[in-house]
C-alpha cells in the first residue's frame, strides 16, 4: 500500500510576482481549482526546468513528478519515493526555488507530497508534513528592489552554492588554465593581472562550478568581503527594477560597492542597449578602483553578438580562458568523485563504459550517473555493464553505442592505404603516408572522444595544431576531390559496423 508525506519547501526570490499577474498568466481564479488548471501551472514549470537540465535528467527525475494541487499560494507536487525527494532537494533545489519563483512569486510554496511503500494493513493514505526548507533560505529584499524600504542599509547577498568548491572541481587538461586562474583570483582578488577573468566556453562544462568557487574560497577567508554572483539577465531584470521603482542611485551604489562580482553569462547581454551602458559604467567603476570582476560566457568576447565593441574591448583587458570538453582521464575522474559524492562505488568496467561514450559535457556525465543511480535506487536493478550500456544508449541516442578507439581507426586506415601502421607515425613526408596519417586524424576528431592533443599523441607526439591542419586538409579533399570523398564514407562505414 502507498503512503503519502507532504514536505514543504518556501521558495526564494529578490523578485515577486503578483497574484493577480499569476492568476491572469494561469488563466483561472483561486475559485477554479480543477485540474486542468494545476496542470497548466506545472507544464510551464517544466518548460523551465527543461531549458536548464539534460534530457536525460529531465526524462529520470523532472517527468515522474505529478502535480497534485494549486490553491493560489501553494502548489504541491507527488514524487514517488522518499530518496526520490532527497535526491531533488539536494541536486536541483536551486532550480526547483527559481521556477516557483518566476512562475509564482516569492510568497508561494512548493509542497512534496513523497509516496511512502507501507506493508501495514491499513489501507487509508495518511500524509505527514515536515519541514522541506533544504535549499537556499529567503534573501533580504535588495535596496533597489520595489518592496525594499526606504531606509534600507546596503545588503550583499552573495547567492553562491557552498557544494560549488574547487575541492570537489576536477582539474584536466581541458580547464588547467581556466582552474590556475580562478585559484589565483581567488587567493589575491583584484590583485592580479587577470583583471577581469573572463572563462569561456560551451554549456555544461563547469564554467558556473569553477567560478562559484572563487566566491566561496574568497568569503571562507574574508566573510565581511562584499561578493556577488548574479548573471546578465539578473542584472538587467534589477536594472529594470531600479529604473520603475526610482532606484537608480540605489543599483548603483550597491553594484558599485562590490569587491568581487561575478556574472554569469554575459552573452545575454546582447542587443540590450541600455543595459550594456549601465554595465559599461558599472565595470569600470569597479576594474578603476581595484575590484575583481569574474565573467563567463559561452564564447570568446571577440564573438558575442550584439555587444557593445567598447565592452568587448574591456573583457579583453585581463584574462581569456576557455574551458574544453574533458579528455577520457578527466571524465574518468569526474565519475569516481560525483559517485563518491553519492555514496556509491562503481565497478570499474561500468566506469570505464560511460567516461568513454558520454563525452560531451560535465553536465551529461552527471546525467548519465543520475540516470544509472535512479535505475539501481528506484527500479530495484543490479548494478551491471549491461545495465550501464542501456543508460548510455539512452542519452548518445547510439542503437549500439560502438566504441571507436584510434588503434580501430589505425588498422582500418592503414590497410586501406596499404601503409605499415608504424608510418603514420614517422617523419615520412611521402604523399601516401601523410594522406593516410591526415586522414586517422580527421576519423579519430570525428569519431572519438579525444582532445587534439591526445590525438597528436598517437602519431608521433605532434601537436594539436597538426591535428586542426590535417582535418582542415582532409575537409578541403571533400570539398573538391570525389576520391578523397568516397574514402572517407567508406572509412566511416567500416568502423562504424
Amino acid at each position: 500500500m502507498r503512503k503519502t508525506e507532504t514536505l514543504n519547501l518556501f521558495s526564494s526570490s529578490n523578485e515577486e510576482l503578483p497574484a493577480a499577474t499569476v492568476e491572469k498568466r494561469m488563466g483561472r481564479s483561486e475559485q477554479n481549482g480543477g485540474s486542468s488548471d494545476v496542470e497548466t501551472l506545472w507544464a510551464r514549470c517544466l518548460e523551465i526546468i527543461r531549458d536548464n537540465v539534460s534530457g536525460q535528467v529531465f526524462k529520470t527525475w523532472f517527468e515522474q513528478m505529478r502535480p497534485m494541487s494549486y490553491d493560489g499560494s501553494q502548489l504541491t507536487i507527488e514524487v514517488p519515493s522518499q530518496f526520490f525527494y532527497e535526491w531533488i532537494e539536494q541536486h536541483y533545489s536551486s532550480l526547483m526555488q527559481k521556477t516557483i519563483q518566476k512562475v509564482l512569486g516569492t510568497k508561494s510554496k512548493l509542497q512534496y507530497q513523497v509516496v511512502m511503500d507501507e506493508s501495514a494493513e491499513d489501507q487509508t493514505q495518511s500524509t505527514i508534513r515536515l519541514p522541506g526548507s533544504r535549499g537556499t533560505p529567503a534573501q533580504p529584499a535588495l535596496p533597489f528592489s520595489a518592496e525594499a524600504p526606504i531606509k534600507n542599509a546596503i545588503y550583499y547577498p552573495s547567492y553562491f552554492n557552498p557544494r560549488y568548491t574547487f575541492e570537489n572541481f576536477i582539474r584536466g587538461e581541458n580547464n588547467q588554465l581556466a582552474t590556475s586562474a580562478a585559484m589565483a583570483v581567488a587567493d589575491n582578488p583584484g590583485k592580479t593581472r587577470y583583471n577581469p577573468l573572463v572563462i569561456y566556453g560551451p554549456t555544461g562544462l563547469g564554467k558556473t562550478h569553477l567560478v562559484q568557487a572563487i566566491g566561496n574560497r574568497i568569503l571562507q577567508r574574508n566573510r565581511h568581503a562584499k561578493v556577488l554572483y548574479s548573471s546578465s539577465e539578473r542584472f538587467t531584470m534589477e536594472y529594470i527594477n531600479a529604473i520603475q521603482a526610482n532606484k537608480m542611485s540605489e543599483f548603483t551604489n550597491f553594484y558599485r560597492g562590490v569587491d568581487v562580482i561575478v556574472v554569469d553569462d554575459i552573452q545575454f547581454l546582447g542587443g540590450k542597449e541600455r543595459t550594456q551602458d549601465m554595465f559599461f559604467h558599472t565595470f569600470n567603476a569597479l576594474h578603476q578602483a581595484g575590484k575583481q570582476v569574474i565573467l563567463t560566457s559561452d564564447r570568446q568576447p571577440k564573438d558575442l553578438a550584439d555587444v557593445d565593441e567598447r565592452l568587448i574591448s574591456r573583457f579583453q583587458w585581463g584574462l581569456v580562458a576557455d574551458m574544453q570538453p574533458p579528455d577520457f582521464e578527466t571524465r574518468m575522474a569526474i565519475l569516481q568523485q560525483k559517485s563518491m559524492e553519492e555514496g556509491v562505488d562503481l565497478p570499474g568496467d561500468v566506469l570505464e563504459h560511460i567516461a568513454r561514450h558520454v563525452a560531451s559535457s560535465v553536465r551529461e556525465i552527471e546525467g548519465c550517473l543520475i540516470s544509472l543511480l535512479a535505475k539501481v535506487t528506484l527500479d530495484g536493478r543490479e548494478l551491471t555493464l549491461d545495465l550501464a550500456r542501456d543508460v548510455v544508449r539512452n542519452i548518445t541516442n547510439s542503437p549500439s553505442a560502438i566504441e571507436i578507439t584510434i588503434e580501430d581507426i589505425k588498422r582500418e586506415v592503414s590497410a586501406y592505404y596499404k601503409q605499415e601502421i608504424a608510418k603514420l607515425s614517422a617523419k615520412t613526408r611521402k604523399h601516401e603516408v601523410v594522406l593516410a596519417r591526415q586522414m586517422c586524424m580527421y576519423l579519430a576528431k570525428k569519431l572519438t572522444r579525444m582532445s587534439l592533443k591526445s590525438i597528436g599523441a598517437h602519431f608521433g607526439g605532434r601537436d594539436h595544431t597538426t591535428v586542426l591542419h590535417s582535418c582542415q586538409q582532409i575537409l578541403n579533399y571533400i570539398d573538391t576531390d570525389k576520391n578523397i570523398r568516397q574514402d572517407v564514407e567508406f572509412l566511416r562505414k567500416a568502423l562504424n559496423k
